[in-house]
């Protein structure tokens, strides 16, 4: 007696099909799973044991062979559970085999044969839909999860006895998937942050701008306590809406890394702030199993990085060809996973260890500041588009009105955003920064003065070849919010003053 069920693995945050075989023959009753199963998967004999005899379905005594195929993937986590228990019992007669053939089965038992949630619920719908299959059965409690994915019928099951009544045909799954609680997206009912608890700092706002415009990275560098993290803080109510395609990516994101149980689409662009003792491999993804790094949970948002000379060097280092590439790969072993890095890097530093370099305050030597500056290489540095002095205010400016609000600045960004759509439909790049070379030299126009505004400035040293295509990508953003096709001196200008050495800076002073 043969049963096959499908069901998937997740690698990355895609997912690949599972065929799991299961073979009855008469003999002394053993239970045996094959197929380069990791130890939870081993572990769900007990479970689907426990499951079919509480759910009130016999339990065949008999030799029983569980092999998952194709032999050379790994299988990691209990997600297999349902489609072995379904195979089991449709190898001893108690389920009909044919509905099975053209359903692909995901979820993880209790041992009362309950249906629990388990990670990656998106990425398998998705694997589901391409491999031609009508429809899943999963736990209920994903059901809302699983039909963002279009033209895939949906089976949500509470429990093991209600999987059988479904694919038995007495039950459609809907009762159950009707009733599935809509998720919020944390946070809901509470204040987003405004950048209108902002005073002063007209520069760093307007610095905040270009980068939500363009996609752009950046560093505020300035004395502690002047706002800095304030700042970086409220990008994220000035940032345009995610699209389907992006929202469905930081879903299956979302769902592989168990930070989603259930739930729609996500409505927020991800926002994560690492505390500076983080690891590489938590920062840009790793670990056995390979599991997404704070990097990939950022994807389609904002990765802040607080004191970032405080951060290892492995952990910074290991960010600069996640920022180039907007992937990263994980190879363990035999193993490798990609991961999206498409993020905005916004981080935030004081000049020197005691923060106030250049004042009076300020009790750093010469060799102190430097062993500080040396704490981020160049290539990083050079990496960032905008690098922001970020000063204490005045007294008027910190007692007057808001120099902006988050509505009005969101406009513009989005507005901007637009005309960057428009002009790069087709390229594979949604906004300025993503711009490879030549793409760059194929949508950007220059004026005669800002042409030669920028040769001059590479002429003095000022920029490596790297930050020449930064400076441009900027000046292009600052067009699109001026609303101009052809990028200008100003814009040029713009753009160079908002890429100054702050930590060079400080060393000078400070010396």
């Amino acid at each position: 007696m043969l049963a096959h069920v499908t069901t998937f693995a997740i690698h990355g945050v895609e997912s690949r099909p599972v065929t799991v075989e299961v073979d009855l023959r008469p003999g002394l009753p053993s239970f045996t799973i094959v197929g380069l199963a990791d130890r939870a998967v081993r572990e769900a004999r007990e479970r689907v044991r426990s499951a079919i005899l509480n759910s009130g379905f016999a339990f065949p005594p008999k030799r029983i062979t569980v092999n998952l195929a194709p032999a050379h993937l790994r299988k990691e986590g209990p997600g297999f559970d349902l489609a072995i228990a379904c195979g089991v019992l449709a190898a001893a007669g108690q389920l009909p085999a044919e509905r099975l053939e053209r359903l692909a089965v995901y979820g993880e038992l209790a041992l009362g044969g309950r249906l629990r949630p388990c990670r990656g619920v998106l990425a398998v719908a998705e694997g589901a839909a391409a491999a031609g299959f009508e429809g899943i059965v999963l736990p209920v409690v994903h059901a809302k999860e699983a039909a963002l994915v279009e033209d895939l019928g949906i089976l949500g099951a509470v429990d093991l006895a209600e999987v059988a009544a479904v694919l038995r045909g007495e039950s459609d799954g809907s009762a159950a998937s009707a009733s599935t609680p809509a998720s919020d997206d944390p946070g809901g009912g509470v204040r987003a942050p405004d950048l209108a608890d902002i005073r002063g700092h007209g520069g760093p706002l307007r610095a905040l701008e270009v980068a939500a415009a363009g996609g752009h990275n950046l560093l505020l560098c300035g004395p502690p306590g002047t706002g800095k993290t304030m700042l970086a803080q409220r990008l994220p109510s000035i940032l345009p809406p995610l699209t389907r395609a992006e929202a469905i990516e930081v879903t299956r994101i979302q769902s592989v890394a168990g930070l989603r149980v259930g739930g729609g689409l996500a409505e927020a662009r991800p926002f994560r702030a690492p505390h500076h003792t983080i690891s590489a491999p938590g920062l840009v993804g790793g670990g056995t199993p390979p599991q997404p790094g704070e990097a990939t949970l950022a994807h389609q948002g904002v990765l802040f990085l607080d004191e970032l000379a405080e951060f290892g060097r492995a952990a910074l280092e290991a960010l600069r060809q996640p920022l180039e590439d907007g992937r990263v790969a994980i190879v363990r072993g035999q193993r490798t996973a990609v991961y999206p890095t498409r993020f905005m890097l916004v981080a935030s530093t004081n000049p020197c260890p005691c923060g106030y370099a250049g004042s009076d305050r300020c009790r750093c030597g010469e060799a102190d500041v430097a062993r500080y500056r040396r704490r981020l290489s160049g290539p990083l540095l050079d990496r960032l588009d905008l690098l922001v002095d970020v000063q204490r205010p005045t007294a008027h400016d910190f007692a007057a009105e808001p120099v902006a609000r988050s509505a009005r600045v969101r406009e513009a960004v989005i507005a901007a955003r637009l005309r960057q759509a428009a002009r790069l439909d087709g390229t594979g790049a949604s906004c300025n920064a993503q711009l490879g070379s030549a793409q760059l030299r194929r949508h950007v126009r220059l004026d005669g003065a800002g042409a030669e505004v920028l040769r001059r400035a590479y002429d003095r040293g000022a920029l490596s070849p790297r930050g020449h295509d930064r400076v441009v990508r900027v000046a292009r953003t600052i067009a699109d919010l001026d609303g101009s096709d052809v990028v200008r001196a100003g814009h040029l200008l713009e753009a160079l003053g908002l890429r100054q050495d702050v930590l060079a800076g400080a060393s000078q002073e400070a010396a």
